[in-house]
């Protein structure tokens, strides 16, 4: 699993007052913690960057300063984003384009420009599709775009849009059908998403589970990568295999009804969460006391 750290985004107050006040000790530190936490790429979010589309060539270069890893750089405006594509040392990460006409002429073209990987969102004129068929049909028109103006599928990552599951839990169960199907209507291309959308609104203790059984059933159909909190240090171990009974379990929990009553406290959790995020168990805030 390649794990894109989260870490330095705009609506994180230690990351707007860095970026505001210029200052680069703050952002340098995460960046370094990154590394060190097992990291494969760094997020470099700055949001709209409406009024001040320099920020991201300057935060490129002080994150570059202490890190060797590659970057994803991740802002709607493309200005800013062409601005930091033209001073990233390694190849990146565009984050993101999606099939919208204004992405399709202003975004997506830079990904031919700088020779980079690409995030292509299911995101339309039209919205957010509502269903696993219907992104994929999405999806597929994007793609045929961004090939006929020279980005290969192999260079492509497709993000599928996760939503809170509080808010919509048949569309994160929609991202098991079309992490299945990707590799079958798009061979070659990659995939993401943004893993902590999904436990947004949750107790802020049970986003951490939430989070890793999601991860790891969503790699089981498919996905390539994720957006994610790399500070959490169990959901790093999972993502390098070093939790192999919890892996287990959790495939087991996919294919299986397993009742939690008979397992113990940290694998009933994990039984009743797998329940949650496959649809098998309405969710509410209290889903591990059920």
């Amino acid at each position: 699993m390649i794990l894109i750290g989260e870490e330095i985004q705009i609506l994180s107050k230690v990351v707007s007052q860095a970026i505001k006040e210029r200052d680069p000790a703050p952002l340098q530190d995460i960046a370094k913690r990154l590394t060190e936490a097992g990291a494969d790429y760094i997020d470099l979010n700055i949001g709209p960057a409406k009024k001040e589309p320099d920020v991201m060539p300057w935060l490129v270069e002080v994150v570059q300063e202490v890190t060797d890893l590659p970057l994803a750089l991740d802002t709607l405006n493309p200005v800013a984003m062409e601005k930091g594509l033209a001073v990233c040392k390694k190849r990146p990460l565009l984050n993101s384009a999606s099939g919208r006409t204004d992405s399709k002429n202003n975004m997506m073209p830079l990904a031919v420009k700088y020779n980079c990987d690409v995030i292509l969102s299911v995101l339309t004129d039209q919205g957010i599709p509502s269903d696993a068929g219907s992104s994929a049909e999405a999806i597929m028109e994007t793609i045929d775009y961004a090939n006929s103006i020279g980005i290969a599928n192999e260079s492509i990552w497709v993000d599928p849009i996760m939503m809170p599951i509080g808010v919509d839990q048949p569309r994160v169960v929609a991202m098991i059908e079309f992490f299945e199907m990707l590799e079958d209507i798009a061979p070659g291309v990659k995939s993401t998403l943004g893993l902590s959308n999904m436990s947004s609104g949750a107790p802020h203790h049970l986003r951490g589970i939430l989070n890793r059984v999601m991860m790891v059933v969503l790699e089981k159909f498919g996905m390539y990568s994720a957006i994610v909190e790399t500070f959490d240090g169990e959901l790093v171990a999972l993502a390098r295999g070093q939790k192999p009974a919890d892996v287990e379990l959790i495939h087991r929990a996919i294919d299986e009804e397993i009742n939690p009553a008979d397992l113990p406290p940290h694998e009933a959790a994990i039984v009743k969460t797998v329940n949650v995020v496959t649809g098998k168990n309405l969710y509410s805030h209290s889903w591990l006391e059920i």
